[in-house]
């Protein structure tokens, strides 16, 4: 059985000082900068750390790390990505190790591996927002005539998180509805930063399927009340086996845990119970289909079937990926 951890961080950065002070993440995400908050913050509280934060879209990270794996020639020594299902399969493997950082007790059993193999460290959620001039007051109202034009989204059939988004809205109202918002000249950009830097420089009134962006403050990030749909879901995290420096991976992700960090989570939604800055956890509100994802993600052929659909009703994905081509084995961002 593994047990949580009881050294201290300052025990645990004395330790990944004495390993050689480097750490490697391939973290999930849109743009080469997208986690710099994170690195900047461990970089605060340990500036004697190197850490290499490497992002791109989990579905290319994912592979990679397979490849790597593979070939016996591991780059990173943590990840956090959206792809969930990856980390179950990387559990049936055996290429996850399994440990349980500070905290561990307290996060909501959905974020986590009973056995420590992997632990979300972050809520993301997805819906829509408007600029200062005001915006549809449900999902529902997305296909109104007035925001014919005024949509920026990211693709259905680039990201799996704005996939399961517009399945929900099919789900909840229907074909007749998703076909009227094909209708809504909506401007695909690649990234799900889009959206939110689309409303934040005013260059359209609405960015759909996106994160809150924390750019302009004249923009709404609309959490949808009752049965109208949105989308979180936890970011999982784990550190291989085979990592090359499992005692900074170690510090890494019991920093990730602690208390002062989860605080700062998206939304105001962290993973821990006791620390929920909104007064109440993501896991308590049933539109978020924070459960429904997992089981999405889970089901490939599913979630490629709905893929295809998506793009014979909207067309398909174009354009460069944001976060650049980072090739098989990067080792920084370029």
């Amino acid at each position: 059985m593994t047990h949580e951890e009881t050294r201290s961080l300052a025990e645990l950065h004395a330790n990944a000082l004495a390993e050689g002070g480097t750490l490697t993440v391939y973290a999930g995400g849109d743009i080469p900068n997208q986690q710099d908050y994170t690195a900047d913050g461990f970089t605060q509280a340990f500036p004697d750390i190197e850490i290499n934060m490497i992002v791109d879209y989990s579905k290319y990270h994912d592979v990679r790390i397979d490849r790597q794996l593979d070939e016996g020639r591991l780059v990173p020594d943590v990840t956090h990505l959206q792809t969930s299902f990856d980390f179950d399969r990387w559990k049936a493997l055996g290429v996850l190790e399994a440990y349980k950082p500070a905290g561990f007790g307290k996060v909501h059993g959905i974020f986590k591996d009973p056995e420590g193999h992997w632990c979300a460290i972050g809520v993301f959620a997805f819906s829509y927002m408007h600029g200062p001039g005001g915006g549809p007051a449900t999902p529902e109202n997305l296909v109104d005539s007035e925001w014919k034009g005024q949509i920026l989204s990211s693709h259905p059939g680039d990201d799996d998180a704005t996939l399961f988004l517009y399945k929900t809205y099919a789900d909840r109202y229907g074909w007749d509805w998703i076909k009227r918002l094909a209708g809504q000249d909506i401007a695909f950009h690649r990234g799900t930063n889009s959206p939110g830097e689309a409303a934040d420089a005013g260059t359209k009134q609405i960015g759909l399927a996106g994160a809150e962006t924390g750019g302009a403050d004249t923009t709404t990030w609309v959490t949808p009340q009752g049965d109208h749909p949105f989308l979180a879901w936890g970011q999982r995290a784990a550190m291989f086996k085979s990592a090359r420096h499992p005692a900074a991976a170690r510090l890494y992700l019991n920093w990730l845990l602690t208390p002062e960090w989860q605080a700062t989570g998206q939304h105001g939604w962290g993973v821990r119970t006791d620390v929920t800055p909104t007064g109440q956890g993501i896991w308590d509100i049933p539109n978020a289909h924070t459960r429904d994802f997992i089981d999405f993600m889970a089901d490939r052929a599913a979630v490629e079937r709905w893929r295809q659909t998506m793009v014979l009703c909207f067309g398909e994905v174009s354009g460069p990926p944001t976060p650049g081509w980072l090739g098989l084995s990067p080792t920084r961002h370029a």
